[in-house]
């Protein structure tokens, strides 16, 4: 074990003795942490008054390479919940989370909620592909799971809490509805989506759209010439016209295939920047999860030479907060 996490390890061990809440602290807010936006913005909508949600992880931040610092230790000592995603996705949090659920309920969201046959498998070492919010109808499973958490810790807050969750769950299901239309209405022959790394499997699955990573699916390891080269051969090919880069991943391997496809002869546009492991900044429409998955798909869908469906009306109050057109 390196220096460094010997020190946060005995950090950790040094602030497990936990003190019983008193009365006055049930009546104040849920001091839920999560480690990713996608979860905390589930939390803040279902808790709604009855919690306070934060992320540990904030815009741009890749959580296949998060390390804790003494910061989120502090961060964590201070949470009544924990919530986490599961399936390896915040690989080096892991040992830190394990420590944590020992004196603070700590809950891997996504193996709590998500049927395994639900899930998509790969070959690498994490066995189960871990992002799962790239499709709206699973991760609205989510909603109850962490609804129930709330209400177990703040009774007094059941009722409400259970509203906030049927509200939100029918937003999340005509969210569902909204992608798969707009991306139906790209060209068959230009429904391929070139990302960095394969973050939107589930995604493709769920939408009908074909899904192309130029690396796996942790940004660990970098992209080889050949794995550049290939990508470059397949959008020549199929006439692609765009590709996009991701707001937690440096651009270079898409510039690459980019660059390698105007050498084969076919010129090819950046479509836009996706959100893939971590939301926008707080206060925009892409700060939450329904305008995460709602920007991604605004991009998609025009850079691929498709239409955009007009949002329901279940999405309406979402639209008007956020000067969002309807």
């Amino acid at each position: 074990m390196s220096l460094a996490r010997t020190l946060l390890a005995s950090t950790i061990l040094a602030g497990t003795a936990g003190v019983p809440l008193n009365a006055s602290a049930q009546d104040a807010p849920l001091n839920v942490v999560s480690t990713i936006g996608m979860i905390a913005d589930v939390a803040s909508n279902v808790g709604g008054e009855c919690v306070d949600s934060i992320a540990l992880m904030g815009p741009g931040v890749d959580p296949h390479l998060y390390q804790a610092t003494a910061r989120d230790v502090q961060t964590f000592q201070d949470a009544e919940l924990i919530l986490y995603s599961g399936y390896s996705l915040e690989g080096q949090l892991g040992d830190v989370l394990e420590r944590f659920s020992e004196r603070t309920p700590t809950v891997a969201i996504s193996p709590a909620s998500i049927p395994p046959a639900d899930l998509i498998s790969v070959e690498d070492i994490y066995g189960i592909d871990p992002h799962l919010w790239m499709d709206v109808s699973l991760w609205a499973k989510i909603a109850p799971t962490i609804a129930g958490q709330i209400a177990e810790l703040r009774p007094d807050c059941a009722d409400t809490v259970a509203a906030n969750t049927d509200a939100y769950v029918s937003q999340l299901e005509a969210l569902d509805g909204w992608v798969e239309e707009s991306i139906v209405s790209i060209p068959e022959e230009q429904r391929i989506l070139v990302t960095a790394h394969d973050a939107f499997n589930y995604y493709g699955r769920a939408y009908g759209i074909e899904v192309a990573g130029i690396q796996g699916i942790s940004t660990e390891s970098e992209a080889g010439i050949a794995d550049i080269r290939e990508m470059a051969e397949t959008v020549s090919a199929r006439n692609v016209p765009a590709v996009f880069i991701e707001s937690t991943i440096n651009p270079r391997t898409i510039q690459a295939v980019i660059d390698a496809a105007a050498e084969a002869g076919h010129r090819i546009e950046i479509g836009g920047e996706l959100y893939s492991d971590a939301m926008g900044e707080a206060g925009t429409a892409g700060g939450t999860y329904v305008g995460m998955i709602y920007e991604n798909t605004l991009h998609i869908t025009e850079a691929l030479g498709g239409t955009p469906a007009p949002l329901p009306e279940a999405l309406a109050a979402w639209a008007r907060e956020w000067g969002v057109a309807e």
